[in-house]
């Protein structure tokens, strides 16, 4: 997993903009490496023909549920976790406890960080030098940045399957969100930001990102910027930190 500067080693719908005093229980700790993995073999078992999320997937889309202004009731978004596209209920016979409690972990933890606006680190793994995924940048593309920077591209791709899935974000202030939105949907192909002429424009403006740490501080920051946006925080809230933490 890429942390900025070191590689890897059923809640009722409500106002998510009101949710500030409603922090996580402290009990949800972050996961380790060894979880990660664990989690990540978990979501290999779910028998086809269900398509579940990797984790890094898992990470931008649970983002996604996090920034709508009205809260996702976890009965519609937990399903798609390991069904992405459909949504279908896993068969009886699969014990999917532990799995949902790694996924409810994390969703907590980043609760937190966006509630909160501080910094965490996004499950971005670093790609293998000899292979080069489907989402790798060709003539065409928006920007160009270097080759790792490709990594982030299942983060983007679970985001994006969010606010698919749970358009309040995407039906707030346009003019706000155009460039938060820009620093993330910058990873995609432009035939992928179709009928958003704003959106792409603003891409068309931006540097791309200079390395992979550079790429996953600009999701982390394009996160908290979104969620002054959809979960604005009290006026006498304490300044946001929208920094990496020092090394």
């Amino acid at each position: 997993m890429h942390h900025s500067g070191a590689n890897r080693g059923g809640c009722r719908g409500g106002d998510n903009r009101s949710m500030a005093s409603s922090l996580p229980r402290p009990s949800a700790r972050p996961l380790t490496e060894r979880e990660i993995d664990e989690l990540q073999a978990l979501l290999d078992r779910v028998p086809a023909p269900l398509e579940p999320l990797d984790v890094t997937m898992l990470d931008g889309f649970l983002c996604g549920v996090l920034l709508q202004p009205q809260r996702v009731p976890e009965s519609r978004w937990l399903a798609h976790v390991t069904d992405a596209e459909g949504g279908r209920p896993l068969p009886a016979r699969f014990d999917a406890t532990r799995l949902h409690e790694l996924v409810h972990r994390r969703y907590a933890e980043l609760n937190t960080a966006i509630v909160t606006r501080q910094w965490f680190d996004p499950w971005v793994f670093e790609l293998d030098p000899t292979e080069k995924g489907p989402e790798a940048h060709d003539d065409g593309d928006l920007g160009e940045a270097p080759p790792e920077v490709d990594a982030v591209y299942p983060w983007v791709a679970g985001f994006a399957a969010a606010v698919d899935l749970f358009p309040g974000l995407m039906q707030l202030d346009a003019q706000r969100l155009t460039e938060p939105l820009a620093l993330v949907f910058q990873h995609l192909e432009a035939d992928d930001l179709e009928d958003a002429e704003e959106l792409l424009a603003e891409i068309e403006t931006m540097e791309p990102p200079s390395d992979l740490t550079e790429a996953v501080e600009t999701l982390v920051r394009a996160t908290l910027l979104l969620a002054d946006v959809s979960r604005p925080r009290p006026q006498d809230a304490k300044p946001v930190n929208r920094r990496p933490p020092r090394r």
